[in-house]
């Protein structure tokens, strides 16, 4: 599912809400859990899973054409960890 996907759903079990409250509300909330992210926080939707913000250290990597070493700066990378309903939905639903 992608956003304007998501923001029709919603348009639609919500029929009371113009389409472009939807579609600012989605984006507020989207928003906000990147601010939050990039600030350090941890976002946790309970039910659903949490974000966080993993750090990658420096290291040396290899080119893969040239075999050469190359040295790779620290990164910060999104984190999503699934949590406990969403994982036992899936697993229901796929027979797991």
């Amino acid at each position: 599912m992608i956003k304007s996907e998501l923001i029709n759903k919603l348009a639609e079990a919500n029929p009371h809400l113009f389409h472009r409250d939807v579609e600012r509300i989605v984006g507020t909330i989207f928003e906000e859990i990147t601010a939050a992210m990039s600030r350090g926080d941890r976002v946790e939707l309970r039910g659903f899973g949490a974000f966080s913000v993993k750090s990658r250290p420096s290291r040396v990597g290899r080119n893969p054409r040239t075999g050469e070493a190359v040295d790779v700066e620290e990164k910060h990378v999104p984190y999503f960890k699934a949590g406990k309903d969403l994982r036992e939905q899936l697993n229901d639903k796929y027979g797991a």
